[in-house]
């Protein structure tokens, strides 16, 4: 047994300050801190190999209202609703010759390109310089970057993952702040154990793409890509990537970062579209803080023969506080103007949320409501509009085995 445990524990510690700085995950979806599971490796510890799984089950209730709603179809304002799988990964993740990490994981409930959640490894020339390649997550959004299975609430702010509002006739252009895991190259490290950077290339095309598809802008000449970076200042050392876990009660954590990116082309090589995101996250025994604010710009390329440029703010606040030893309360405050800065009117997003966390098997229970409303539109139509195709009252109880 002991045997067992210093091959699982030397799987953990060279994955120290990887790309998103995380000091006990390897692979970005569920945290290892603790859990010595099934690990095989050489005597020698140069090569160690570590099989992984997550699996979601949600009840989800939605309510929407009547606006966009075709009554002469039959259309129900509870739609949406009933059991779903969000995540079903099953991956691996290890270690070779103490320089190279890697992980690949597939979404068996996705479909598509994003069957394939993750695949890359990792190069460590040194703390301070490291290259990762493959399919990852793009260095962009607190929400994003943090563990897939350590989220303060199932589900992620509407402000980063709702599509904006463009003009009627350009609803073919649908971007979402969010940018979510992509294919391509980065540059990371972590100096002085309180400043970590990336700097990163991928394709801007998602998840859902695993092939090559991009070309050299018209307008810029320079590759269609996504050029993204981030920079992130940690004063008491690096910020673990979760929001909430049990076993981590007497931590005295804090970030702050700042991140940017310009999607070269993107939206079928018509805009091009540039993001720039600010980043507070702490840990203070029982209680987690975080807050973010971010800013979108398109730009139509010169072929759509239009002028204009769209700016859109989006940004939330949300906390949790362990109430009990394994009973977590969670709030939420979510803000978007879904129609552009250009039109007044934003929609506001509470939540209210508790997780459970069984003790000894790696459960998770988690439960949310969230309401979307909207004020300061200027006319009806414009508040109607805002929500379409959100749900006013909605309602997530998921829960959550990990290994």
């Amino acid at each position: 047994m002991k045997k067992w445990i210093i091959l699982a524990m030397s799987a953990i510690l060279p994955f120290t300050a990887m790309a998103q700085h995380e000091e006990d995950t390897e692979n970005g979806v569920v945290s290892l801190a603790g859990r010595e599971g099934f690990t095989i490796g050489t005597k020698k510890g140069d090569f160690v190999f570590k099989p992984y799984l997550m699996v979601q089950t949600a009840g989800n209730f939605n309510w929407y209202d009547d606006e966009g709603l075709d009554k002469a179809y039959n259309q129900d304002n509870i739609a949406n609703s009933g059991f779903s799988i969000p995540y079903a990964v099953l991956g691996f993740t290890g270690k070779a010759f103490n320089k190279v990490t890697f992980n690949l994981s597939i979404n068996a409930a996705a479909s598509g390109g994003a069957l394939l959640q993750q695949a890359w490894f990792d190069v460590k020339f040194n703390q301070k310089l490291q290259l990762r390649v493959g399919k990852f997550k793009t260095p962009f959004s607190h929400a994003y970057l943090t563990t897939l299975g350590e989220t303060l609430l199932p589900q992620l702010p509407l402000s980063l993952t709702s599509s904006v509002i463009m003009p009627y006739s350009l609803n073919a252009v649908t971007p979402n702040i969010g940018t979510g895991f992509d294919l391509g190259i980065e540059l990371h490290g972590l100096l002085d154990e309180k400043f970590g950077y990336e700097v990163g290339l991928f394709n801007g095309t998602g998840a859902s793409v695993n092939t090559s598809t991009k070309t050299v802008s018209d307008d810029w000449h320079i590759p269609s890509l996504l050029y993204a970076g981030r920079l992130s200042y940690m004063p008491k050392g690096v910020m673990p990537s979760t929001q909430g876990n049990p076993n981590r009660l007497h931590e005295d954590k804090i970030m702050f970062a700042i991140s940017g990116s310009l999607n070269v082309e993107s939206e079928n090589e018509s805009t091009n579209d540039s993001r720039i995101g600010l980043e507070f996250a702490m840990l203070k025994n029982k209680l987690y803080l975080a807050a973010e604010a971010y800013w979108m710009n398109v730009g139509f390329t010169k072929r759509q023969k239009i002028n204009e440029h769209y700016n859109y703010i989006g940004g939330y606040i949300q906390g949790g506080y362990f109430v009990a030893p394994r009973v977590q309360a969670a709030l939420r405050y979510d803000l978007f103007n879904r129609n552009g800065t250009d039109k007044d009117g934003f929609l506001n997003m509470p939540a209210v949320g508790v997780n459970y966390f069984f003790k000894g098997c790696n459960l998770k229970l988690q439960a949310m409501y969230q309401f979307v409303g909207r004020t300061g539109h200027d006319t009806q139509l414009d508040r109607d509009n805002d929500n379409l195709g959100l749900a006013t009252h909605s309602a997530t109880a998921l829960l959550q085995y990990t290994f």
